[in-house]
């Protein structure tokens, strides 16, 4: 960061405003060449009315000046808004959410001392992508989306981030054992990028069992990738088990713009008594500044601020008699890291970054340009998957009713499996199987390929027999493979 810079900060809800305050005079008194647009973001935009929780005004000083500095927000209860941060993350493509999580022992508390753990997640797709149904009186729907783009970008940043940080290692957590094609996809990227960098470590574990082994011994991992569900609550425990999940900054990156935060909440039961601590909010700040180019600053904060720990200068979220010297108030806390500006931590390890006049971001190859798989493979349609609402009865007696409404079709396609919640109970279904009224009915090809205008014509003859279908998802092949999941039991 030569020149001056602008950003945009938003004092947020709850502990917001005060530690938002604390975080810039420390940014100020260290030298920081920043100057801000700041915006209202929030329960207050909420309760005027505006469900997303932000003015249409708001984001144009964000798209301007393409670094936002967030303190935390409250969503109100109840349905009819949407979750903001998930909002400014998908809006902004801020695809990918960095959460460094190390301890601080011994003067913060922690089973792990030896811990040094960041987690990239996934940041806009997953089930974050909201895309929720209620499609009968007993089931509701949840979509969990990975594409390729995203998936590769991702993974790309977790490789990229890991060598510029000098990191050795590189663990991916999917749940493909189940999800074979969505984690698949994650864990085949993974593998496919983790060729170009040898000189990283690499692996897969099953997300179980990955979160398992980070809780119980994180020393082994060093950097760690994952869909979006299994980061948010990974980086979480992450954060608690380094020492506090207060201690802990993210960045949120995107190709053109980039959000810093606290991973805490605002923290409306101590709002306005002066106790908080802005050490999650001021390490989200040292992030900022070293994507802005910035380290020199981000060093000096970062510094400050772990002699201030070891000093045992503490305030009331952290303070423990046994280990610290001195409680402190938001203000007192603010005071101790300026004063100690300039000096490094004696016990704890000093931060030193490595100079960059980019932030870090990535470039696709599988997944965009000539090698886009679109242009290159050939998509058949196969069958479909119609999705009924029955009331729970005889498997039988449904498959007969489909068969009726398949009618002259039958030279066309066939009804091969009938499942409930994804279990197969039709044909050779036990009847110990516990059943809802969301039925999945499988018809597939007979011979050849389908056509569009095939399965408008079985809809057409579900509905002539009064089936309600709820829903439809096509069955394709890609280059010959079976693009879609084989029922359990199947």
């Amino acid at each position: 960061m030569k020149s001056n810079t602008t950003i945009t900060v938003a004092y947020g809800d709850g502990i917001g405003p005060e530690i938002m305050t604390a975080t810039l005079n420390i940014l100020n008194a260290a030298g920081a060449n920043l100057t801000y647009d700041v915006i209202e973001i929030g329960e207050k935009v909420y309760r005027r009315g505006i469900k997303s929780g932000i003015e249409p005004s708001a984001w144009d000083p964000i798209r301007k000046n393409r670094v936002l500095l967030k303190a935390p927000i409250t969503t109100p209860q109840g349905g009819g808004v949407k979750s903001l941060n998930v909002t400014m993350r998908k809006t902004l493509g801020l695809y990918a959410n960095v959460r460094p999580c190390r301890s601080y022992a011994p003067f913060v508390r922690t089973k792990h001392p030896g811990m040094d753990v960041v987690i990239v997640r996934e940041n806009e797709e997953d089930t974050y992508g909201g895309i929720e149904h209620r499609q009968t009186y007993d089931v509701f729907q949840c979509l969990k989306l990975i594409t390729m783009p995203g998936t590769e970008k991702i993974v790309r940043y977790a490789f990229e981030y890991a060598r510029r940080n000098d990191r050795k290692k590189l663990t991916c957590f999917t749940k493909d054992n189940i999800m074979k094609l969505t984690d698949g996809l994650f864990h085949d990227m993974f593998k496919q990028v983790g060729a170009e960098y040898p000189e990283i470590e690499s692996e897969n574990m099953i997300v179980d069992i990955g979160a398992a082994r980070l809780a119980d011994t994180p020393e082994r991992f060093d950097v760690v990738v994952m869909p979006n569900l299994y980061g948010d609550i990974i980086s979480d425990i992450a954060a608690q088990i380094a020492g506090s999940v207060g201690l802990a900054g993210s960045a949120n990156i995107g190709e053109q713009c980039a959000m810093f935060e606290a991973i805490h909440g605002s923290a409306p039961d101590i709002a306005g008594q002066n106790i908080a601590n802005p050490s999650g909010l001021l390490m989200a700040s040292v992030m900022m500044l070293i994507h802005l180019g910035d380290t020199e600053t981000a060093e000096t904060i970062q510094n400050a601020w772990l002699k201030t720990l070891e000093e045992g200068l503490h305030t009331a979220d952290i303070y423990d008699k046994k280990i610290s010297d001195k409680l402190l108030t938001t203000d007192e806390f603010e005071k101790a890291v300026i004063e100690r500006l300039g000096k490094e931590p004696e016990a704890l390890r000093p931060v030193h970054y490595p100079e960059s006049d980019e932030p870090l971001n990535v470039q696709l190859t599988f997944s965009r340009g000539e090698n886009q798989p679109s242009k290159n493979v050939e998509r058949k349609l196969k069958g479909v998957d119609l999705f009924a609402c029955w009331q729970p009865g005889e498997p039988d007696d449904l498959a007969k009713m489909l068969k009726e409404g398949l009618g002259s079709l039958s030279d066309k396609m066939e009804l091969i499996m009938i499942t409930n919640r994804g279990t197969k109970v039709w044909p050779e279904g036990l009847e110990e199987t516990f059943c809802t009224d969301h039925w999945r009915c499988r018809f597939v090809s007979v011979n050849g390929d389908l056509q569009p205008s095939d399965i408008i014509a079985l809809l057409s003859g579900m509905d002539e027999h009064n089936i309600d279908i709820v829903k439809t998802e096509n069955l394709y092949e890609f280059d010959g493979q079976r693009a879609y999941s084989l029922g359990q039991g199947e």
